[in-house]
């Protein structure tokens, strides 16, 4: 009988213990994948896997956990100053909004700290020396002038050191940065790009490689060439929320809506999980775009209803005002809820080119809703947008917010009856619109001019015109529900059925492109 107990007790304890240990097995995290860099320094030996692993969250523009991590070399190898460079290049966001106010200190102070104290090699003396290029005499010299400074001196890190990978790796990603929108030949992310391939060829494990060949191609230009980096570059840093985004810059160029709200999805749960609310928003403000391309309108309302809903939401940053800003309007004006678009109010204290977008929605809303005269405050808001920006010599966002207030002004005018007014309008604000590139921050406008001005010339009865249009608009941004929908009206307009078939075939069973690019 005792013989029993004991043996039923033991097999009690091994129980509890088995559970104990699965528990525990399951409790642990997953093994953080960042990809693979290497960065020869003269740090101490015991920090310098800290130094790699730093790097790579800087090369997937994790930016606060990389500065982190460079303190945490700084601290644990004072003799180390390159971990300040790498604290300084942490606040330098090349691709998104440049440094100012306290990040800008930061920056500097840290630079400062990397040049002061550096006994190492001279190849990190040189890249702690650019660094230091970029943030002297910001209290006088634009961003733009000090990142083009910035490039220069990377471009002879770069010579002097031929091969020397990550030279020649933040050298593209600096001509990536500077690259100017208005060049539409591409030359310099082209010209990145065929420094960037060859070294991924070698090294297809490392982060920034797959990164930046990305923004190299994010034009509807060069996207095809990017999707074998957009495929891979989740694989390779599954950890970092950005890497998991980033592959939707080249679905959505390519119009391939699944592929893009898979990316953004995950990423959007990566980045909620690690605290990241700009990172969270920006895959957000894609994922919305994407839905509303596969007309799925309960999801991106789910999405812009979780996003208003984030009780931290307030004006901060661009990365954070943008996408909160632009997600409710794509959604009341790309399913045309003109009275929804009415309604529409900003965040308090939002920046002009930020505020731009809700009264060009509530301008809209009101004129093609059939109130155009109730549009006029709104007119008034998008002028005094206009000249803001422009004021602060900010050239970028000055256009954007003046190709809105045409927009605004065209849609206003049809309304009240004056087609030539809308027409010459909407034609140059599809030109000047047509001219430049968007930046990295936004999916795309909220409806192409060029969409639009094919919406009205078929409004207008000019189908013929209004498919030549929608065909353009096509070519610039493939996929986009409104333009496949206006070209099918427009074909069966012009009785041609077969072309009316085909557009229709595309818009209701998905791109053909999801099934026929790959890698």
């Amino acid at each position: 009988m005792l013989t029993r107990i004991l043996a039923a007790v033991l097999t009690m304890v091994l129980a509890v213990a088995a559970r104990a240990d699965e528990s525990e097995h399951h409790s642990h995290p997953a093994p953080e994948r960042l990809g693979t860099v290497r960065f020869a320094t003269t740090c101490s030996a015991a920090v310098k896997p800290a130094f790699g692993r730093a790097l790579a969250l800087l090369h997937s523009f994790t930016y606060t956990l990389s500065e982190q991590a460079f303190r945490d070399v700084a601290q644990r190898d004072p003799g180390c100053a390159i971990a300040h460079w790498g604290i300084a290049m942490s606040r330098y966001h090349q691709l998104w909004e440049p440094p100012s106010g306290e990040a800008l200190r930061i920056g500097a102070e840290e630079a400062r700290k990397a040049v002061d104290g550096h006994a190492g090699s001279l190849r990190e003396r040189e890249f702690i020396e650019s660094a230091a290029v970029y943030y002297q005499g910001a209290e006088h010299e634009s961003p733009g002038t000090r990142a083009q400074r910035y490039a220069l001196a990377m471009a002879d890190v770069a010579h002097r050191n031929p091969r020397d990978d990550e030279a020649q790796i933040f050298y593209a990603l600096a001509l990536i940065a500077t690259a100017s929108p208005a060049d539409k030949s591409h030359a310099n992310q082209r010209q990145a790009a065929d420094i960037l391939e060859p070294i991924f060829a070698r090294h297809p494990e490392h982060p920034g490689l797959a990164h930046y060949l990305i923004h190299a191609y994010d034009s509807a230009e060069l996207a095809p060439r990017g999707v074998a980096a957009a495929r891979a570059y989740s694989r390779i840093a599954p950890s970092a929320p950005h890497a998991l985004h980033m592959p939707s810059h080249v679905f959505t160029r390519l119009g391939l809506w699944e592929d893009s709200i898979t990316s953004n999805r995950a990423a959007r749960a990566a980045a909620h999980a690690q605290g990241d609310l700009g990172e969270e928003l920006h895959a957000m403000d894609y994922l919305t775009y994407a839905y509303l391309q596969r007309a799925r309108y309960a999801d991106a309302e789910e999405v812009v209803r979780e996003a208003l809903a984030i009780p931290e939401l307030r004006t901060t940053e661009f990365k954070v005002d943008y996408p909160a800003t632009a997600m409710p309007v794509r959604l009341a004006i790309e399913r045309r809820d003109w009275a929804g678009a009415v309604r529409l109010e900003g965040m308090p204290g939002l920046r002009p080119s930020v505020a731009s977008l809700i009264y060009w929605a509530r301008a809209i809303g009101n004129s093609r809703g059939g109130h155009p005269r109730e549009a006029d405050a709104d007119v008034a808001r998008l002028e005094a947008c206009v000249r803001e920006t422009q004021s602060a010599g900010d050239a970028y966002w000055g256009m954007q917010v003046a190709t809105l207030l045409k927009e605004a002004r065209a849609w206003r005018s049809a309304a009240a009856g004056d087609t030539q007014a809308a027409l010459a309008d909407l034609i140059a604000a599809a030109d000047e619109e047509d001219a430049v590139e968007k930046l990295p921050v936004t999916p795309g406008p909220v409806v192409p001019a060029r969409e639009q001005l094919g919406e009205l010339l078929l409004d207008l009865k000019r189908p013929a015109d209004a498919l030549r249009e929608f065909k353009v608009a096509l070519t610039a941004a493939p996929g986009r529900r409104g333009a496949l929908l206006g070209s099918a009206q427009a074909a069966e307009a012009l009785g041609d059925a077969p072309a009316a078939g085909r557009f229709r075939a595309e818009l209701n069973a998905g791109s053909a492109r999801e099934r026929n690019i790959t890698p």
